[in-house]
């Protein structure tokens, strides 16, 4: 019986369903993609390695997540003596070390998009071939066919050294630049990976084995799929990003379908309230009529479950290639259709539904029989009390957070001022339907003063209804309070870094990279600038320490590194300052000997001079220490005394203080944007969904009372503008309390910015993307309030009824009086 009751309840009454299915439709389409994406992005083998049967990386150590520090390379002793020993093993073809380099061919007076450089023989490990010419001999190199160079002819290739000029001795079907070995060993870094290559018809396991007995506790090797834990650090940290937006872009479809689809039968059963009553009075019982809800839940929550599952499997491999497009996955992502993603995110959407309706449901089981004798539709008591304490709760919380923050100095201060706003954010959010009343009368007071019944109409339907209103203000009002908030806070930051850099530099211009990855020496050298080149060091555990090499003179001009202890003029040789928190864990003090493994796998013992700040690393060294054990070090900026014209073809180009900070981190503040573009687009489209499905649900119950408007002498353009212009008035409430709501968060946090810098920071605000959040709710707000009361347009006149009177008389003719 319940089960009858709750589908015909769908089918009879689907609109007031609309909503909840839009939204859980869109979320378990957003969770069906973006579980096949996780479950497809799993380590890849790298194609340059995928010819080899077995590969041997150096030990790996464990890192924490979002780690992609590299592992201690091999020396150069060790990476020869493993090297012959695995290429001497029964079945094994070669072995074969994989050097890699910075190599960027310049086609047409610009650098390609390729940058990968290889030693020849590593193009073994890929099998790749030649297509014309021949291998690469001392100061010749064979390119990709893909880059159009022609075998024979000349090529200049920017290497760490600077533009280098190549004879083309062939091009290969594999991407990247291929150098002869002994070229290649003059620009590659440290090996970490050696290739073997087996004989035809070779028993792959058999020689697995035998290579792990060979490497011992020097490497691990790795045949199959376990190769893919083999790619680039590049790679892993691109597809670690991309997991971060795929988990954040479900966790909020998940979450604000389950508000979406809470507010929707929230509303829906205060709208139904006479229904519920009548069940109540022929005697069902409050479990009969809360498992009804449930049902209702489950068949809206069924359906749209499975029609999301299918939407989502074929939108996935589109997802999969927007991914690799915006660079959150890396190139070669492709996503696969599996049935476990598309099961869980069915179960998903299902179990959202029953999440959502729990709160309604009780509600339902409260009603009593009475109220099938309701007439009113006055929204009496619109907060319940659960509500207000946890509303109060919440903006308590939020303002404790925003005076932590005062007082949480840099370490915390973002992460105070988010919660803080976030909760302010949810607490009014949760407070609308008592601050709703009191800013309506507000923003409506004008009203009452003009001429016309439109204005008064519009403020007492607002008042009247504060449920329907706070229903439409509430999305509008999260929507943009979370849009300014976390818009407002990536400009804000990035403009506050932006300000840092130019704050502490003391030169105002500086040379920056031009279509390349980094400066080379060369390009440094030629425009008289100083550059610090970032690496590595290793701890005897495999831990890895980061380091700048750079020269006393370019900390100067530089002005960021400020010295606790010792003086930088001492910098040089094997004396290096570390950082304060290197020094306090280790117990380095002036005089100490720190025991290192560099970049090359070359150790060494360096003297700690003193303790810096500002450093940017842990370890400060001399530049030349650097270069001579990390030979494909590139500089990110190179600083100069005044403007200089840089020679063409370099891959490098001056610029003042102020374009340099605000593009030194262009690639990074590009995938933060992006991601915040994608959060912002899904809780708008959400936002939408619930303010249309609001707006809808409760046009259905105003009819009756939009027809007597109509035949009280309103025309039908006059109506539909009263409807349009109440929810205007909504989505206006819910963007101002927004605005206000997030707004002093931004500000606090551009305070705080200023102070620890000593400079003023701007407050950047999207305001155009604002604007077009905002839009987008009114206009899908009125468009949906419009088109729900077009039907109540339409009075017809009753037909005149004819009576018939008939006059009772006497027997002697009179009228009997009535």
């Amino acid at each position: 019986m319940l089960k009858t009751l709750s589908v015909a309840s769908v089918r009879e009454g689907w609109t007031a369903f609309t909503g909840g299915f839009v939204a859980l439709f869109l979320g378990v389409a957003m969770v069906s993609m973006t579980g096949l994406a996780l479950l497809s992005a799993g380590p890849e083998v790298p194609g340059r390695l995928a010819a080899a049967q077995v590969l041997v990386s150096v030990p790996m150590i464990d890192r924490p997540d979002g780690n992609f520090t590299p592992d201690r390379p091999w020396s150069p002793a060790a990476v020869e003596e493993l090297r012959e020993r695995l290429g001497a093993l029964p079945g094994v073809a070669r072995a074969v070390p994989d050097r890699s380099f910075y190599a960027q061919p310049v086609i047409g007076g610009r650098p390609a998009s390729a940058r990968d450089g290889h030693a020849w023989s590593t193009a073994a490990l890929g099998a790749y071939r030649l297509v014309s010419g021949a291998a690469p001999g001392r100061g010749e190199v064979a390119v990709s066919r893909a880059l159009g160079v022609a075998a024979g002819t000349e090529a200049t290739v920017l290497t760490v050294r600077g533009p280098e000029n190549f004879r083309v001795s062939g091009t290969v079907d594999g991407p990247g630049v291929y150098l002869n070995d002994a070229d290649a060993a003059a620009l590659a870094e440290g090996v970490r990976v050696i290739g073997v290559v087996t004989e035809p018809g070779a028993d792959v396991g058999a020689v697995a084995s035998a290579v792990r007995a060979a490497a011992g506790g020097q490497g691990r090797a790795y045949t199959g799929e376990a190769r893919g834990a083999l790619e680039s650090r590049d790679d892993e940290r691109t597809r670690w990003i991309g997991m971060q937006v795929l988990t954040g872009m479900a966790a909020l479809s998940a979450f604000v379908s389950v508000f979406v689809v809470a507010s929707t039968f929230a509303f829906g059963v205060a709208q139904r309230r006479r229904e519920f009553g009548l069940l109540r009075a022929v005697g069902a019982t409050p479990r009969q009529v809360r498992l009804m809800v449930y049902g209702e839940a489950l068949v809206v929550g069924g359906v749209a479950a499975a029609c999301g599952v299918a939407l989502g499997a074929v939108l996935a491999p589109v997802l999969g290639e927007l991914l690799v497009t915006a660079g959150f996955e890396p190139v070669g992502f492709e996503v696969r259709v599996s049935a476990p993603p598309l099961a869980g995110a069915f179960a998903v959407g299902v179990l959202v539904a029953l999440l959502g309706v729990w709160s309604a449901a009780r509600r339902a089981a409260r009603v009593r029989p009475l109220e099938a004798l309701r007439e009113a539709a006055v929204d009496d008591r619109p907060m319940p009390r659960g509500r207000w304490i946890a509303g109060a709760g919440f903006c308590a919380l939020g303002v404790a957070a925003a005076f932590g923050a005062a007082v949480a100095g840099p370490e915390g201060l973002v992460t105070s001022g988010l919660y803080a706003a976030m909760a302010m954010i949810v607490g009014v959010a949760l407070l609308a339907p008592a601050v709703v009343p009191f800013v309506a009368r507000a923003l409506t007071w004008p009203m009452n003063r003009g001429r016309g019944a439109l204005g008064m109409l519009v403020r007492e339907s607002a008042l009247t209804a504060i449920r329907r209103t706070a229903s439409t203000a509430t999305p509008v009002l999260v929507t943009v309070g979370f849009t300014v908030l976390i818009t407002g806070m990536v400009q804000t930051t990035a403009a506050s870094f932006a300000a840092a850099r130019t704050t502490t530099i003391r030169t105002e211009t500086v040379i920056m990279p031009d279509g390349v990855p980094g400066l080379s020496d060369a390009a440094a050298a030629a425009s008289g600038g100083e550059s610090s080149l970032f690496s590595a060091l290793y701890e005897a555990n495999g831990e890895a320490l980061s380091a700048i090499g750079a020269t006393p003179a370019l900390l100067e001009r530089a002005g960021e590194v400020r010295a606790v202890s010792g003086s930088l003029a001492a910098l040089g040789g094997d004396r290096v300052f570390v950082s304060p928190w290197l020094a306090k864990e280790r117990g380095l003090r002036a005089g100490a000997a720190l025991r290192v493994a560099f970049e090359d796998g070359t150790p060494g013992t360096l003297r700690v001079e003193g303790v810096a700040e500002g450093v940017g690393a842990d370890v400060l060294l001399a530049r030349d220490t650097v270069r001579a054990h990390d030979k494909a070090a590139l500089a990110d900026v190179a600083y100069v005394a005044r403007a200089t014209p840089v020679p063409p073809g370099m891959g490098a180009r001056p610029a003042d203080l102020d374009a340099y900070a605000a593009q030194a981190d262009a690639d990074e503040d590009r995938l933060v944007w992006t991601f915040t573009l994608l959060l912002v687009v899904v809780s708008t489209a959400y936002a939408a969904v619930a303010v249309a499905n609001t707006l809808m649900m409760a046009a259905g119950g105003r009819l009756r009372d939009l027809r007597v408007l109509r035949l009280s002498g309103a025309t039908g353009r006059q109506v539909l503008g009263t409807v349009a212009a109440e929810s205007a008035l909504a989505v206006i409430l819910g963007t101002g309390l927004g605005l206000v709501v997030a707004i002093p968060a931004l500000l606090g946090l551009r305070s705080g910015y200023g102070e620890l810098i000593s400079r003023h920071v701007p407050l950047v605000v999207p305001w155009g993307l604002i604007a077009g959040v905002a839009a987008t709710c009114l206009a899908l707000a009125a468009g949906a309030a419009v088109l729900a009361s077009r039907p109540a347009l339409t009075v017809r006149e009753r037909p005149h009824v004819r009576m018939r009177v008939t006059v009772k008389r006497r027997r002697d003719g009179s009228e009997i009086p009535r």
